[in-house]
């Protein structure tokens, strides 16, 4: 369950009958995370029984580039037979008051809707901010040829180029400076800030994705004027090429819009999932409810809606 919590001592109103919470014994032990990322550090706590059994976990992220150091997110989950003992509670009160003394002006939190994570957050003074659907496409069902076609229609004025891994250095500044194209992504009522990305960013983005064993592909449109990146599109595929893939980010620079380039980014990207790894099962993403054009693209090439989630956030 990721949710968004932070609330000083959690001043929320009183929880209404059908989320009451019958108390047990139980420990909060705060845990020391010894890898922090190149754009965040994360606190974590462990709630456990008397007996040492483990019963739920926290984890707070604390955002630290520029731009986003207001931001904490919370994921918090409670082990299903131990809910409504106040287990997620007082774990949510700790990172709340984890956040307050980090300064943060936020906190969000990610639930899938009308789960217990949605009740919990919705029942304690978070408000939702965005709604996401998630949507998946089953590689079985591709049609290959409907792809090929679409890859071949022209795009006078780009083309398309690849690369696996971390963005060649040719490329690494006009990369960097296409990742503006996501500064006016729809986040409605989030206080997410503004993600300032340079080209040392964007190396240890790609190098955080090694480091889990997963392989990062990205597809890019370059501007034939000057070979400047004016879009890009990434897929995030398990180490073994099992599984499902997962959509990163997609975007193109908006004076680059209306030509078809998101639509054609992705088309190389399935392609290249059933090219290079046929043992994947599906490609996954998510998009806010508010993003028409990107639900549109997916929506064409074959995208079907597996759920909803809804982002909360609380505000400190």
């Amino acid at each position: 369950m990721r949710t968004p919590g932070p609330d000083g001592r959690l001043h929320a109103p009183a929880a209404p009958p059908s989320v009451t919470e019958t108390h047990l014994s139980f420990d909060i032990t705060p845990l020391a995370d010894p890898r922090p990322a190149a754009s965040s550090r994360r606190l974590a706590w462990l709630a456990s029984g008397d007996d040492g059994v483990p019963l739920g976990s926290a984890f707070l992220r604390l955002f630290t580039r520029a731009g986003q150091e207001h931001l904490a997110e919370l994921r918090l989950a409670v082990h299903g037979t131990e809910r409504r003992q106040g287990v997620g509670t007082r774990l949510l009160e700790a990172a709340v008051d984890a956040a307050r003394v980090e300064r943060r002006r936020s906190v969000i939190a990610q639930a899938e809707q009308g789960s217990p994570a949605d009740l919990f957050l919705a029942a304690r003074g978070f408000r939702q901010v965005l709604a996401l659907t998630y949507t998946r496409l089953p590689l079985a069902d591709v049609d290959r040829s409907a792809i090929d076609t679409l890859l071949e229609l022209p795009r006078p004025g780009y083309r398309l180029t690849q690369w696996e891994g971390t963005v060649p250095d040719a490329l690494a500044q006009s990369f960097a400076h296409s990742r503006r194209a996501m500064d006016d992504m729809p986040m409605e009522g989030t206080d997410f800030g503004r993600v300032v990305w340079d080209v040392e960013r964007v190396v240890a983005a790609a190098e955080a994705v090694a480091r889990r064993g997963e392989l990062l592909h990205t597809v890019a449109v370059l501007d034939e004027a000057d070979g400047s990146v004016v879009g890009f599109s990434e897929l995030v595929v398990p180490g073994d090429g099992s599984g499902d893939g997962r959509h990163y980010g997609t975007a193109v620079l908006p004076g680059h819009r209306g030509h078809g380039l998101a639509r054609w980014m992705k088309a190389a990207a399935i392609s290249h999932a059933l090219e290079r790894h046929p043992g994947l099962a599906g490609l996954r993403t998510d998009t806010a409810d508010s993003n028409k054009p990107m639900l549109a693209v997916n929506d064409s090439l074959g995208y079907v809606p597996t759920h909803k989630a809804l982002e909360y956030q609380l505000d400190l």
